[in-house]
């Protein structure tokens, strides 16, 4: 698993003025967000940015099932327009995640220890994210996601060789406009993060327990 875990903890002002979106939902802090799980999102429709409820793990609309859902949590930034899960979502069905930060986890001789990462300067960021939209057979349409995963910067890969993509706000139109079909100009926004404005710190193994969603998951090690 390269990214499948991370926390939001922002007032509902901080999600509207980041986002310059007119309206967001109710979202109560959340310090354990794991996948399966339903999570807030921006995307455009019509020509509005909006916040929606996706769940995490993306099923595309050809699936026979929604298990699939479970190994697509993550869409590599190397195959994302080739790969038959992400190729139709990354053509015209892109979106942004609100995040504050994320979790890995390192190997130790006494088992895996975790480590919350996030931007040092903002309490507030954006994944790069998919979404799609998939029928059951009963009818009803379930809504998901999947955030894109690249190569670690250099304080991320003391962790982990991976790391999800954030993107600059300066992106944002881009990335959402549904007729942007720029292949190439897109993949260029899903760089890593620079390594001088990320910070990471060991916190509780709490947090691989995803039954436990309280500050005391991003809480320092001490």
């Amino acid at each position: 698993m390269m990214c499948g875990r991370f926390y939001l903890d922002v007032q509902q002002d901080e999600l509207m003025s980041y986002f310059d979106l007119a309206t967001v939902m109710q979202l109560p802090p959340r310090y354990n967000i794991a996948p399966t799980q339903n999570i807030a999102a921006i995307l455009v429709s019509g020509r509005n940015r909006r916040m929606v409820n996706l769940r995490w793990g993306l099923i595309p609309f050809w699936a026979k099932d929604e298990k699939i859902g479970y190994r697509t949590i993550n869409a590599r930034v190397e195959t994302v327009e080739s790969k038959p899960a992400f190729r139709a979502a990354f053509k015209q069905r892109r979106c942004l995640i609100p995040a504050s930060g994320f979790f890995e986890w390192k190997a130790q001789k006494d088992g895996k220890q975790p480590y919350c990462i996030h931007p040092k300067h903002n309490a507030l960021f954006a994944f790069a994210g998919l979404y799609e939209h998939w029928r059951n057979n009963k009818g009803e349409q379930v809504d998901t996601c999947t955030i894109l995963v690249t190569d670690a910067n250099a304080i991320v890969k003391q962790v982990h060789d991976r790391m999800p993509v954030i993107l600059s706000p300066e992106y944002f139109d881009s990335w959402l406009d549904p007729d942007n079909q720029n292949r190439s100009g897109l993949k260029e926004m899903l760089k890593p993060w620079p390594e001088d404005e990320t910070d990471l710190y060991a916190v509780s193994r709490k947090v691989s327990n995803p039954g436990n969603d309280n500050p005391d998951c991003i809480a320092p090690l001490t």
